[in-house]
């Protein structure tokens, strides 16, 4: 099994609809116990993301073999700092890349690492839903949160 087959990483719109958290936490808990996943890359820029961590840190106290990472689509501030510690990383070549294009360079980063992308993707247009498409082109094994 190579890197990219447990590794998983998320897009989801910013705006999270209706409580889809139970269905969250039990694909992503399928994914370490069935799945061998035992990394994981999530962004910071919405509600999803942050529902997205705040599972990752809680199973992480019962699955202690799992990883995860926010991946910043900007150089960190003191807030980020503060909200995430040492839980961050600010992958390569990203520091040269225009604020327009950050988070979608950023996103292509963590497809390229992944095996699988979970998605909350409820409005056909946006960055969830072109980068959920870009996942499928990938190979990546897509999860809906639905």
């Amino acid at each position: 099994m190579n890197n990219e087959e447990k590794t998983s990483c998320f897009f989801g719109h910013r705006d999270v609809t209706h409580n889809i958290r139970p269905r969250l936490k039990s694909i992503i808990e399928k994914l370490i116990t069935e799945d061998n996943v035992t990394e994981f890359y999530v962004g910071h820029q919405g509600q999803f993301d942050s529902m997205v961590y705040s599972i990752l840190k809680e199973l992480g106290e019962k699955y202690p073999q799992i990883r995860y990472t926010v991946v910043l689509a900007y150089l960190p501030d003191e807030h980020i700092k503060e909200l995430h510690g040492e839980d961050t990383i600010f992958s390569d070549g990203l520091e040269t890349v225009s604020k327009k294009f950050a988070i979608s360079k950023r996103n292509d980063w963590m497809i390229g690492q992944s095996g699988f992308a979970v998605c909350y993707v409820h409005k056909i247009t946006g960055g969830a839903a072109k980068f959920k498409e870009k996942a499928y082109k990938k190979g990546l094994k897509v999860i809906d949160v639905q």
